[in-house]
């Protein structure tokens, strides 16, 4: 639906009774300039095994390859030199929506020193049930709704969530943070939150510097906001429907909490995906996507 009225490209896609045919998946993706793989793991890895052409860039939106050496992560604002390897790479894996909140707000701080890579940390995340794909949306459009559901509900409980090993392998950190996804009854929107104590900062590195930190890196899809609350509230929902994540940082000098805020359809999955097959077109990397 994103790329289908775009006039530069064409979309090959293929009939219900051919879309599991190896042979029939094969030929769509090595004739193809691009191709989306929106697969589990272990099918993400058959399409792979499947693509013979040098010429097909994969997209892989599975955790399949995030922390593969030999894809790039798809997460352009993180580093110039990241984004020149996803507008060179014939393979590039996609953030997941929880994940990608998580690296923005830690990736900086580890990586200019102001936080240490085992500083002990946690993460809060809430997120539209979208995110959950068609089993978890057909039970939230459910009526009546099933008994919990009208309610927020934590999930990834063992502290074995699947973005775990991204996260941490990506932020730069010797070990996984305590998680806490949690799912709204909201159609779309992320808000992820990482909480921090002057103490827990490297030596010498204070609130002033983490804000400056992000004002410096974040001015495009990705931005920094010095006072983005809505009389005192965040709403998960503020970008709902846009391809863009907002960078914030909340609370006084000894407690704050890192914010980051976006769509898990648009900067979390689809919008991060269109994003990157711009990169490695050659076009602008907004191209086609929602802003404002």
């Amino acid at each position: 639906e994103r790329i289908a009225a775009r006039a530069d490209l064409r979309l090959i896609t293929l009939p219900d009774a051919l879309r599991k045919d190896p042979a029939a998946r094969a030929e769509a993706i090595n004739g193809a300039d691009v191709a989306f793989l929106c697969l589990p793991d272990d099918a993400a890895r058959e399409a792979v095994s499947l693509t013979t052409s040098e010429n097909t860039v994969l997209i892989d939106t599975s955790t399949a390859h995030r922390t593969h050496p030999d894809w790039a992560y798809g997460f352009p604002e993180l580093d110039p030199a990241l984004a020149e390897k996803i507008r060179r790479s014939k393979r590039i894996a996609v953030p997941g929506c929880h994940a990608g909140g998580f690296i923005a707000l830690v990736y900086p701080l580890v990586k200019a020193g102001l936080l240490p890579a085992d500083a002990p940390l946690a993460c809060f995340s809430l997120t539209g049930y979208s995110g959950g794909g068609k089993k978890m949306i057909a039970e939230y459009e459910t009526r009546p709704l099933p008994a919990g559901y009208e309610a927020p509900r934590v999930y990834g409980l063992p502290q074995q969530h699947k973005h775990l090993k991204e996260m941490q392998a990506i932020a730069g950190l010797s070990a996984p943070p305590v998680f806490l996804p949690t799912v709204g009854n909201f159609y779309c929107g992320m808000e992820v939150c990482v909480p921090l104590t002057a103490g827990m900062l490297a030596p010498g590195a204070d609130l002033a510097a983490v804000k400056a930190e992000y004002a410096a890196r974040y001015r495009g899809l990705v931005r920094y906001a010095e006072n983005p609350d809505e009389n005192g509230f965040l709403s998960a929902a503020r970008w709902a429907g846009r391809d863009v994540m907002e960078i914030t940082v909340q609370g006084n000098t000894e407690r704050f909490a890192l914010i980051a805020r976006f769509d898990n359809l648009g900067k979390g999955a689809s919008g991060a995906a269109v994003e990157c097959m711009n990169l490695a077109l050659g076009v602008p990397p907004e191209t086609a996507l929602t802003l404002e």
